[in-house]
C-alpha cells in the first residue's frame, strides 16, 4: 500500500516562509519606492528557493557537484542576510509599537508611526555586511589558517618531557579542498612550529580514500622527530555514500588505511606507541572513532592495555564526546586527550571575551582547552571544511601544545 504523503507540514513551512519574506521585503520597500522591486523579489527568492530543491534531488543520486554548492550558498547566504536584516528592523517595529501603547495612554489615541528611515538604513547595512561577511568567509576565510598555542603543567609529566611540543591538527576533509597552493601554506604553517611530535585527530576524507590522492604529496611533507600520528573519524569509514557492495566500503577503508601510511602516518587503531626520551617515557595512545551519534567503534581498554597507572599517558580520540562518556573518569589516568570533530560548526565568534558557535548547544566543549578531574582535553577546530565551504569567526586551526613540568 502506498504512503499517503502529508502536505501540511510542507504547507506549514511555505507560509512561513512566505510571511518572513514579505516582512523582508516591506522594509526593502522603505529604502526603494521603486515598482519593480517587489516582482524582482518574488522571482529572486522563488527561482532560488526551486533551485534549491532541485540542487538537492540531484546531489541525493550524483552527490555534492558545483550545482549544488553554488545554489546552497547562495541560498544560505541571502538567508542569513535575511535574518539579519528582519531581526534589526523588528527591534525598529517594536519600538514604534511600543512608543505607540504609551502615547496612547496619554493623549487616548492610538497611532503607529512610521519607520524611521535611519533604523532601516542601519538594518540594510547589516544586511550588507552579513553578506559580504559570508562571501569572505567561502574565499578567504576557510584557508585562513591560525596557530593557536597552549602551555600546559602537569605534576606528574616525566622530567625529560619538559618542554616537549606537539602539534596536532584535524578534520583535514580533503574532498573539500579547491586551492591546493593556500592548503600548502597551511602545511608549511605546521612544519614552521618544528614541534616535537605530531598528531592527527581524524576525518581524513569527507567519504572516500580517493579524496586524500591529490594532496598526499601536501600532507607527507609534515615531519616531527618523535613521529606523526593518527586516528580516524567518523567520515572517515564511508558511512555517509552508498556502496554498490559492503566489499567496496571495507576496500575503501583498507586503502585509507594505507593512504596513512603513504602520508607517513602511523595509524593507531585501538593501540598505543611509547616515546622515549632520556631513559623515560610517555604513552601515545589513539583509538577507533567513538562518539555517540556517530559510532563507538573505539576501545579505550585495549588501546592501553599493557601500560600502567602510572604512565603519563596522551590520547587520540576524533570525538570529544568520548572525553565525558569515558575517558574524564578513567580508572587509568590519562593526562591529555586530543580530539576534533565539532569544527567550531565553521561559524561563530570568538573576540572581546565572547565564545559561542551554534555547536555549543550539542557539544559542552567544543574547542579549546578543557580541564577536569586532574586531566586536560583539547578540541581542535578543524584544518578543513565540510558542508559549508567557508569558516567565520571560527578559523582552520593549527594547535601547538607545549608540556611541562609542575
Amino acid at each position: 500500500m502506498k504512503r499517503k504523503l502529508n502536505l501540511l507540514p510542507l504547507i506549514i513551512v511555505a507560509i512561513i516562509f512566505f510571511a518572513f519574506n514579505a516582512y523582508v521585503l516591506s522594509g526593502l520597500g522603505a529604502i526603494s519606492q521603486s515598482s519593480l522591486l517587489s516582482p524582482i523579489f518574488w522571482v529572486f527568492i522563488t527561482g532560488l528557493t526551486f533551485a534549491l530543491f532541485f540542487a538537492i534531488q540531484q546531489m541525493r543520486i550524483q552527490g555534492i557537484n558545483k550545482f549544488f554548492q553554488i545554489v546552497s550558498h547562495t541560498f544560505l547566504i541571502v538567508f542569513a542576510a535575511e535574518i539579519v536584516f528582519a531581526f534589526f528592523l523588528l527591534l525598529g517595529d517594536v519600538f514604534r509599537l511600543l512608543m505607540a501603547v504609551a502615547i496612547s495612554f496619554e493623549s487616548g489615541g492610538f497611532h503607529i508611526a512610521a519607520r524611521n528611515n535611519y533604523w532601516v538604513d542601519f538594518a540594510f547595512i547589516m544586511f550588507c555586511l552579513t553578506i559580504a561577511l559570508f562571501a569572505y568567509g567561502i574565499t578567504k576565510g576557510k584557508y585562513a589558517y591560525r596557530v593557536i598555542k597552549n602551555t600546559l603543567y602537569f605534576d606528574d609529566l616525566p622530567v625529560s618531557f619538559d618542554g616537549f611540543t606537539l602539534t596536532q591538527i584535524s578534520d583535514v576533509h580533503a574532498g573539500s579542498f579547491t586551492n591546493p597552493k593556500a592548503v600548502q601554506k597551511g602545511i608549511d604553517m605546521i612544519n614552521a612550529q618544528k614541534s616535537d611530535l605530531f598528531v592527527f585527530t581524524g576525518d581524513l576524507v569527507n567519504n572516500a580514500a580517493s579524496e586524500i590522492v591529490p594532496y598526499i604529496g601536501h600532507f607527507s611533507q609534515i615531519k616531527a622527530p618523535f613521529g606523526q600520528f593518527s586516528v580516524l573519524g567518523n567520515h572517515d569509514y564511508g558511512d555517509y555514500i552508498k556502496w554498490p557492495t559492503e566489499a567496496d566500503k571495507i576496500q575503501n577503508l583498507n586503502r585509507l588505511k594505507a593512504y596513512h601510511n603513504e602520508l607517513g602516518f602511523k595509524l593507531l587503531l585501538d593501540e598505543h606507541v611509547e616515546l622515549h626520551k632520556n631513559g623515560e617515557k610517555i604513552i601515545l595512545a589513539g583509538i577507533e572513532n567513538w562518539g555517540i551519534g556517530f559510532g563507538e567503534r573505539g576501545d579505550l581498554n585495549k588501546a592501553l592495555q599493557n601500560t600502567s597507572v602510572t604512565d603519563f599517558k596522551i590520547l587520540l580520540s576524533h570525538d570529544p564526546s568520548h572525553w565525558d562518556a569515558q575517558v574524564k573518569n578513567y580508572p587509568s589516568k590519562i593526562n591529555l586527550s586530543l580530539a576534533g570533530h565539532t569544527h567550531g560548526m565553521q561559524f561563530g565568534i570568538e573576540a572581546f571575551g565572547i565564545k559561542w558557535s551554534p555547536v555549543k548547544y550539542r557539544y559542552k566543549h567544543w574547542a579549546g582547552i578543557k580541564t577536569e578531574n586532574g586531566r586536560f582535553l583539547n578540541v581542535n577546530r578543524g584544518f578543513g571544511f565540510l558542508g559549508f565551504s567557508g569558516r567565520i569567526g571560527i578559523w582552520p586551526e593549527i594547535t601547538v601544545i607545549e608540556l611541562k613540568k609542575k
